[in-house]
């Protein structure tokens, strides 16, 4: 009896990958096996979704995608098992569930830590250029920490010493927002650990705001 069952439950299984393999190869693009910046677009345009989606977003962090604008095959196949999803209709489902999983603060900071990592395109590339950094931070934390990301994002485009922003600096902006209250900032302490960046920041906003 549980022998049969077991088949059974391969069968299940195979069958459940087959088709979990048929939605890749709906958007891969054939000549190098993998899911493209086209085959992106396309699989957005399907699930009635923005191609720069924060949720587009989480679904890369989900199957773990580590080239930005490519989803491999064993990045799919793992990503949509663990998701529990094989159609196209139950991963636009998913998106939904996806952004409860995210914002349970056990994963929130591995989906922070993930989106800055996910910038990095070129090999042994650290740091990403200020444009970027202000898209993300505006994609990622904007939705929760509006005001503070507006005000850091304004600072960011008129300050002239820094062109990039490394890992150091993009964990500390998460920890300002948790920690420090704005727009009054009095609980910012400038001799403890935070990076230069924010210590310039707080200065031009009590500048500003004197």
């Amino acid at each position: 009896m549980l022998v049969g069952y077991s088949n059974v439950s391969s069968k299940a299984k195979i069958k459940g990958l087959e088709k979990i393999d048929r939605l890749f190869n709906t958007y891969a693009n054939s000549s190098f096996g993998m899911i493209d910046p086209e085959g992106i677009e396309a699989l957005c345009s399907d699930l009635g979704v923005d191609y720069t989606d924060v949720r587009i977003l989480m679904l890369a962090w989900k199957l773990k995608a580590e080239k930005q604008g490519y989803f491999t095959q064993d990045e799919w196949q793992t990503g949509l098992k663990a998701l529990g999803v094989d159609s196209l209709s139950k991963l636009k489902k998913a998106l939904s569930d996806l952004e409860k999983e995210v914002e349970k603060p056990s994963n929130y900071e591995d989906f922070y830590t993930y989106a800055f990592r996910y910038c990095l395109t070129e090999e042994k590339q650290k740091s990403v250029d200020i444009e970027s950094i202000c898209e993300l931070l505006n994609l990622v934390l904007g939705v929760q920490f509006r005001p503070q990301i507006d005000s850091l994002i304004e600072y960011l485009k008129v300050q002239n010493d820094y062109k990039v922003i490394n890992s150091d600096q993009w964990i500390n902006f998460l920890r300002f927002c948790k920690e420090i209250s704005f727009p009054d900032l009095e609980n910012y302490d400038a001799i403890q650990a935070w990076p230069l960046i924010l210590d310039n920041y707080v200065e031009w906003m009590r500048e500003k705001h004197s």
